[in-house]
């Protein structure tokens, strides 16, 4: 494959998974019923990169099943180029399921993912990408605790990604419970991290990862690494940057978005995401990248879904109009 206008400019990689969420509160095996949806910490990035208007593409695995044919038909919907989704006759889509938590409390998940399709993947399933038309590569620390070959895969995509001048950003998005051991999930993301030009993590994350206790050493660890800059998620206080982009090392705080009511907390972080690539992308300065990040993972809590409240272009420049050129958020 040659570079073209259609192929992707933005790639991201990992698992989408069937998502079958309970309609009432209570305890998950009391729950009758639950509707159906997408869920996976990268295709959330992917879709709220899509809905702003960047060529997006998915490498992943689904399998020959229904819950493989729904995933690629929503992804399909979404303007995500499928090119890279294969399907896999030997292994399931994963699944999980989702509890309705009150009073925007986290909600209790149950993963059913072991030897599934995506965790099937390899480095062999990025043989056909043409990282020449790469702008940008979006990473989690989620496809290298799934399985060795999806470390291998992740590991690849970042070094050629970086090899032929695309940004990459990485987000730990920590999975302690699918890692063999902690210091194995450290020492494995951290090499990631230092590979990437913006490495995303909480502060609870950084904190874990790096053994730093503020939001300035945890960043320093990666700047030391090779990072060009880190932005450390604050919750509803907002986050912090301190990065060397505008051709100095500088560091700043930038308030978080009030909300009215914090209806469900998953998506946030993915959402904060969209919004710091995004700007990033539209040639955004760090200040204002982090205010966009902030609004958005503000707007994803205050839906109920893990990627319904991803804006549209539309919307985002509507929302950054109220909210920053009024000063409703400053």
């Amino acid at each position: 494959m040659t570079a073209s206008s259609s192929a992707p400019e933005i790639l991201s990689f990992g698992e989408a998974m069937a998502m079958f969420v309970a309609t009432s509160s209570g305890d998950l095996a009391e729950v009758e019923h639950f509707s159906r949806d997408i869920a996976g910490a990268d295709t959330n990035v992917a879709i709220g990169l899509s809905r702003l208007g960047f060529r997006v593409g998915w490498l992943s695995r689904v399998g020959n099943d229904s819950a493989g044919q729904y995933l690629r038909a929503r992804l399909v919907a979404e303007g995500l180029d499928c090119r890279f989704l294969s399907t896999d006759s030997e292994h399931p889509t994963g699944l999980l399921f989702k509890e309705r938590a009150a009073g925007g409390a986290d909600p209790r998940v149950e993963y059913m993912r072991r030897n599934s399709a995506a965790s099937q993947l390899s480095p062999e399933d990025a043989g056909e990408v043409d990282f020449s038309a790469l702008r940008h590569l979006h990473a989690t620390g989620i496809p290298p605790a799934v399985s060795a070959s999806c470390r291998e895969l992740s590991q690849q995509l970042i070094q050629r990604a970086r090899e032929h001048g695309a940004s990459v950003s990485f987000d730990p998005n920590l999975r302690p419970t699918l890692w063999s051991s902690e210091s194995e999930m450290r020492t494995t993301l951290n090499a990631m991290a230092a590979h990437a030009n913006w490495v995303l993590p909480g502060l609870s994350e950084g904190q874990l990862l790096t053994g730093r206790d503020n939001a300035h050493d945890i960043a320093g660890f990666y700047l030391d690494q090779g990072a060009e800059a880190v932005v450390i998620k604050l919750g509803p206080e907002g986050s912090y940057y301190r990065g060397t982009l505008t051709g100095h090392d500088e560091s700043f705080t930038v308030a978080g978005v009030p909300v009215s009511e914090v209806i469900d907390t998953v998506g946030a972080g993915d959402g904060f995401a969209v919004g710091f690539v995004s700007a990033m992308l539209d040639g955004l300065d760090p200040r204002q990248a982090l205010k966009r990040a902030n609004l958005i993972g503000a707007e994803q809590v205050q839906v109920l879904g893990d990627m319904e409240g991803l804006p549209h272009r539309e919307r985002l420049q509507q929302l950054e109009t109220t909210r920053f050129e009024t000063g409703l958020s400053m």
